[in-house]
């Protein structure tokens, strides 16, 4: 079972951005990923499609199962 930490971002244009973080180490510390959102806001370091990161929208765990068939 595959987990990733979804960031959450509304950008200067208003609209949604995300940041994923493979295997998050949990349980999850919600003040340390404020802390981190506030300075991937702060230090302005990434750039979306409709601008920069201007305000934190959440923050969410997502589990993904994969079953592989093996086809001949």
């Amino acid at each position: 079972m595959a987990k990733t930490l979804e960031l959450q971002f509304t950008t200067q244009l208003g609209k949604s951005a995300n940041v994923s973080v493979d295997d998050p180490i949990e349980p999850i510390d919600t003040a340390q990923v404020k802390l981190a959102m506030d300075n991937l806001i702060a230090e302005n370091v990434i750039q979306s499609s409709s601008g920069a990161l201007v305000a934190i929208k959440g923050a969410r765990v997502v589990e993904r199962n994969v079953t592989e068939y093996e086809i001949l």
